[in-house]
């Protein structure tokens, strides 16, 4: 079977253990994923300062990975190109699997997410991949991110708004909700919403699995 290995730039055990049972469950059951946590850096990642320190300790870690691929995953592709050269081996990153898939067929798309110091970041992620024409727009929640994330209905709330607006006033025809453990609350909203709402991880782990020549299962 093959090996995946999932990296949470920031330095919180728990979120990478959520964020390993999304892609576990993702994965089901078609190629191994483990985790590993930057063991320097910040425990949410909300600021360009917080993201260009992360890239550093995606780096330092990559003497201890030895699976096949791996999956950066917090919301700006910390250190993405930098690890793959360094390892010699596919690397994705959550933001950019899950623009591509929000793009797929020339849709326009918009991120949701709680961090507006990485607004600019984001947008720039875009334009990277050659996306910059489809993504209509970056819409973030104003609250302590930290303090949003403890309430699951008021995060819900602010991120179904967002989600609305971008596809009301703004003509998204997909939403991605941009993080990682966040991406889980995209299936709710999915159901409440007249466009595809797409998850990150579970992209970024279709994405791995399609280039180890894995079954990724179906696209949104």
């Amino acid at each position: 079977m093959r090996w995946v290995a999932l990296i949470n730039p920031n330095t919180s055990h728990s979120i990478t253990a959520d964020m390993l049972e999304i892609a576990r469950a993702s994965a089901a059951g078609q190629v191994r994923i483990d985790g590993l946590t930057a063991r320097a850096g910040a425990p949410l990642i909300t600021s360009q300062a917080e993201l260009d320190q992360a890239a550093g300790a995606v780096l330092d870690l990559a003497p201890e990975i030895t699976a096949d691929a791996a999956i950066v995953a917090a919301f700006g592709d910390p250190a993405v190109a930098s690890l793959a050269r360094l390892l010699k081996r596919p690397v994705v990153g959550i933001a950019a699997a899950s623009m591509r898939a929000a793009a797929h067929g020339g849709r326009r798309f918009a991120v949701v997410t709680t961090t507006p110091g990485l607004r600019q970041r984001i947008a720039q992620r875009a334009a990277e991949l050659g996306l910059a024409a489809f993504c209509v727009g970056v819409l973030t929640t104003d609250a302590d991110a930290a303090l949003l994330l403890r309430s699951t209905r008021e995060l819900e709330c602010r991120l179904h708004e967002l989600a609305a607006r971008a596809i009301n006033a703004l003509g998204a025809q997909a939403v991605i909700v941009g993080g990682g453990p966040l991406g889980r609350l995209a299936r709710g909203l999915g159901r409440k919403l007249d466009a595809p709402v797409i998850e990150p991880i579970p992209e970024a782990v279709r994405q791995v699995a399609r280039i180890l020549g894995v079954n990724s299962g179906s696209r949104h």
